[in-house]
């Protein structure tokens, strides 16, 4: 059953210049081998549109920013992909945003809270993930960006990209909610304790299980909100279910742990958007992370067993 009304408007972002390992700038290719608009449609979606945001290669490119690498490129594709989402939104589409690394996210949420804040709602937002990004360039170990997207977008770190599209913060606090966590620094930890936003780390899972976990987040996600994005980073899985990301982490979310996790979202009924980033076909087996993320996608758009 399709949980949706609008159309879906897919938005391509090929962006690996936020992470320190080559490939997710080939993650949209890989969705469409796995035939990942194919799927939608046989769900009975239409697709309104497909965009691909232009990304320039990391080969053309140096940075001398050691801790907010290829800052202004990132900056730049960001600003692009808000202002995509935003027209998506206002034409009536549902935005599916395909990574990409996780930098990334500061685009889509920055777009999505600022079409809501035009009318004076929030965002609600559900961070999927094995790491908190929650660093910022004066706590970051590498200058990666993507390790830093949800930090910026709760209005902390560098004033630009805490900024995008106008908006800061994108968030608040008490409506994020983390899952999946558990690789995480120790001045990360020390900020993602403090900051108000609800983690669950994969301990937190294993001892409530999945089902309580995602009923939680949904309170907190839709709690005086207009509704709730997923920002799903494929390493939140564990490595034997998608091998094809650049940050595994083992002792991750199970294959049926994460659909029941998008089906319990699907089935809310207030998911306004949805972004699947880090997948990296170079480090895959046979596409199998491409095709095992196709099926997730579905389960958020409703499709059920029965």
């Amino acid at each position: 059953m399709n949980q949706i009304s609008k159309p879906i408007h897919i938005i391509n972002v090929p962006l690996d210049l936020g992470a320190s390992r080559r490939g997710t700038d080939a993650g949209p290719s890989a969705f469409r081998v796995a035939g990942l608009g194919r799927e939608i449609r046989e769900m009975g979606y239409t697709i309104s549109n497909e965009t691909d945001v232009p990304v320039p290669a990391m080969d053309t490119r140096k940075t001398s920013n050691t801790t907010a690498r290829f800052k202004e490129e990132i900056l730049a594709v960001c600003e692009e992909l808000a202002s995509h989402v935003v027209a998506a939104l206002e034409a009536g589409e549902w935005p599916l945003v395909i990574g990409g690394d996780h930098s990334i996210a500061m685009g889509t949420i920055s777009g999505l809270s600022a079409h809501l804040k035009k009318s004076g709602q929030k965002l609600g937002l559900i961070w999927f993930d094995a790491h908190g990004d929650m660093n910022r360039p004066d706590s970051t170990p590498s200058g990666n960006i993507h390790g830093m997207p949800l930090a910026h977008l709760l209005g902390y770190g560098d004033p630009d990209l805490s900024s995008i599209h106008g908006v800061h913060p994108a968030v608040e606090p008490e409506n994020v909610v983390l899952i999946g966590i558990r690789d995480i620094d120790q001045k990360e930890r020390d900020f993602i304790n403090a900051s108000g936003v609800k983690a669950y780390t994969m301990r937190d899972i294993d001892q409530l299980g999945m089902a309580r976990v995602a009923r939680e987040a949904l309170e907190i996600v839709n709690d005086g909100t207009a509704g709730f994005h997923v920002s799903f980073d494929l390493d939140g899985c564990d490595p034997e279910v998608i091998p094809g990301t650049g940050t595994t982490v083992p002792g991750g979310v199970s294959f049926r742990e994460a659909h029941l996790l998008l089906e319990e979202c699907a089935a809310d009924g207030r998911i306004l958007s949805l972004e699947v980033v880090e997948l990296n076909p170079f480090l895959d087996h046979a596409n199998v992370s491409a095709e095992r993320s196709v099926t997730l996608i579905q389960s958020a758009l409703g499709r059920s067993i029965l």
